[in-house]
């Protein structure tokens, strides 16, 4: 597959999108305050405007993976994973009004601070620790994803495209900080929107019209939104989509330390909150562009399967594919393409420097050394160009790693329905305890894990194609003969429904664990008969605050009383 049609353009292109991106870093890094405090350098002085936090909550988790792997989902299953979109919607507003608040409220540099603040140290630790396997694991993937792609449209070496971006983003992300880290996620958003725009115009301009693209899909059966199956073996079902979408979502933009962190970088809850709605559109967009783009790759080769003709080795090349076959007459086209898979993986790579430097000073550093307070500074920065390089090391490790490239996105799936839950747990009661939380978050991931990692499962049944078109003899392969019900039954569940599993087993165990097995609290051991209301969201918070005010009131009463 792969062919060199990189052309002057395209080169100028892609050199363009990584200059301006370090130009970026090296601007903030001697303006405005010069990143010499971690407020600066973490949270961007907490003084941001709406519209580039907004857009980098989007970039952070629209990942090159993301792009390519829903391009092909609506090539080879269909567009009802579309529905998810309607699950962003929902569970916005939760995420605004009832998880933001909190955090907010703290304003710590790291989310796991709230969970020491509200359970105890160990909790604080297990999750933080959790967090950050997740993300080095996700990331390395994420800079090896593209450097496939980039090889099969340019012939360039994957290793020297791994090295380019990998440096790249490691050298802005460190210098610029957060500020830095928020205007390349900006452009690098508009050069996302550019790659996927680009694909749907241009087959839209090959079959004769957009409406083209639907026409044909429909033909194909592409168009079938009408599963509203409650059965969790069924892979996309409108159930599945919007209840493991919403908290998938959740997960993320709710209690996920790097959208937290971004979310701290402006100056008012109610901004914060404008943060988070604006995002939701933005990313419904690029969701619902980038469905569109797999039905119009389907349109232009609905005779003639790539996969199935061996033109492809993997559907996640489908796109990169549509590239190098179709788009290669016009110069520069090809270059915007890659330059906005290459975006999607900077904008996630440089997120997670920036949010794994904060809690590796926050919740490890600062907590077992005693550290001069103008070092610190300078160990962040260490700290952000130290997993740019550890995601870069996994990157080259990654080809060789087969199946763990799999293993490594399910993780990151695995594990946010259960760190949903424990963080739930928290806000949403005050009889949850630290041996409580422990308990279910360790159980809640080995189920997650498990229902993942288990195995022998059923391959998904793709939709039919065709090869009547191709130009020599190829032979569709022979219909897969065993049954699902050949299989154990957790391993037939659909991915979507792993992370909402996982969330109600930790609120279920976490609950029966800690009244069954009382512990004192965090307040309780300082000496304090209630919580404080800071800790719980913003319905609970009011009703412990109605409650200490009427329990003062009758105290003072009390001591009238007793004086007279």
């Amino acid at each position: 597959m792969a062919q060199t049609i990189f052309g002057v353009w395209d080169y100028v292109i892609m050199t363009a999108t990584m200059v301006a991106s370090v130009a970026i870093g090296l601007y903030f890094r001697f303006s405005g305050g010069k990143q010499k405090t971690n407020d600066e350098y973490l949270l961007a002085d907490r003084n941001m405007s709406i519209f580039p936090v907004a857009v980098s909550l989007m970039a952070s988790f629209m990942s090159a993976i993301t792009l390519l792997g829903v391009s092909a989902e609506n090539y080879y299953y269909g567009m009802q994973f579309v529905v998810i979109n309607f699950s962003y919607g929902i569970a916005t507003p939760i995420a605004s009004k009832l998880y933001l608040p909190v955090f907010f409220g703290l304003q710590k540099t790291s989310t796991y601070e709230y969970l020491e603040l509200r359970f105890g140290p160990q909790i604080r630790m297990l999750a933080s620790l959790t967090y950050t396997l997740q993300m080095i694991l996700y990331n390395g993937i994420v800079l090896y994803a593209p450097a496939i792609v980039l090889e099969s449209v340019t012939g360039l070496d994957r290793l020297v495209s791994i090295l380019v971006v990998g440096l790249a983003c490691t050298f802005y992300s460190t210098l610029g900080g957060m500020k830095a880290v928020l205007f390349t996620d900006l452009l690098q958003s508009f050069l996302m929107f550019g790659a996927v725009f680009s694909v749907v115009i241009f087959a839209s301009i090959q079959l004769g019209g957009f409406e083209q693209i639907f026409i044909i899909s429909y033909e194909g059966g592409r168009l079938d939104f009408s599963n509203f199956s409650v059965d969790p073996t069924e892979r996309h079902t409108w159930f599945s989509l919007i209840i493991g979408g919403c908290i998938t979502y959740l997960s993320l933009y709710a209690v996920n330390h790097t959208q937290v962190q971004r979310l701290l970088t402006v100056s008012s809850l109610q901004r914060s909150q404008q943060c988070l709605w604006w995002s939701w559109p933005v990313l419904s967009v690029l969701s619902i562009i980038t469905c569109i783009s797999g039905l119009s790759i389907y349109a232009v080769y609905k005779d003639c399967d790539p996969l199935t003709s061996k033109h492809i080795g993997s559907i996640d090349q489908l796109m990169p594919y549509y590239v190098v076959d179709a788009m290669q007459s016009v110069p520069g086209l090809a270059g915007l393409f890659v330059a906005g898979i290459f975006s999607a993986s900077l904008s996630t790579i440089s997120a997670a420097c920036n949010a794994l430097a904060a809690v590796t000073l926050t919740d490890y550093v600062s907590r077992w050394f005693k550290v001069n307070p103008s070092y610190i500074p300078w160990l962040t920065k260490l700290a952000a160009c130290v997993f740019g390089l550890v995601f870069l090391a996994l990157a080259f490790v990654a080809e060789h790693l087969g199946g763990v490239l799999q293993a490594a996105l399910t993780i990151f799936g695995a594990v946010g329905g259960p760190l949903l839950g424990i963080f739930t747990l928290g806000m949403f009661t005050t009889y949850a305890n630290e041996r409580g939380v422990s308990v279910a978050l360790l159980s809640g991931m080995a189920i997650t894990l498990w229902i993942s990692f288990g195995g022998p499962r059923p391959s998904p049944v793709k939709l039919p194609v065709s090869v009547e078109g191709c130009l020599f003899n190829v032979t569709l392969p022979d219909p897969v003969s065993s049954q699902p019900s050949d299989y154990f039954y957790l391993y037939r569940i659909s991915y979507m429904w792993t992370s909402p599993i996982g969330f109600v087993w930790v609120l279920v165990v976490g609950s029966i664990v800690s009244l069954a097995w009382k512990q004192q609290q965090p307040w309780q051991k300082a000496g304090r008969d209630h919580p404080d209301p800071a800790l719980f969201t913003p319905p609970l918070a009011r009703r412990l605050r109605a409650r200490n005010e009427k329990s003062s009131a009758q105290c003072e009463l009390l001591k009238q009383d007793l004086q007279h």
